[in-house]
């Protein structure tokens, strides 16, 4: 079970659950990996609605990672993401969320 307090989301890939976190490392990878200069102005496409399809699976990849996956990018792209494209928006909006936000 994912733990909302540590930062955790879960995710169904391929018939499988995953618990994805953002940790320092997945958070340095995603924005090596981003299309825009910087981690804060993904999160500000994602709080106006803004994002990019690119931005949720490199989101969901870097949350995966940091739960511990040994996938990357090109993995995700053929994989079936069980509730499909909006489960994993709302899966990276809520590691979003749980990775800059204090639990109360």
């Amino acid at each position: 079970m994912a733990n909302p307090y540590a930062g955790e989301v879960a995710l169904t890939l391929d018939g499988k659950r995953y618990v994805l976190k953002l940790t320092l490392g997945a958070l340095a990878e995603l924005e090596a990996g981003l299309e825009t200069d910087t981690l804060v102005a993904m999160v500000e496409r994602y709080e106006v609605g803004n994002f990019s399809t690119s931005d949720v699976l490199r989101l969901v990849v870097a949350g995966l990672r940091g739960g511990g996956w040994n996938g990357g990018y090109d993995d995700i792209l053929t994989a079936e993401i069980s509730g499909g494209p909006l489960e994993a928006a709302r899966v990276g909006a809520a590691l979003i969320a749980r990775a800059f936000t204090v639990p109360g």
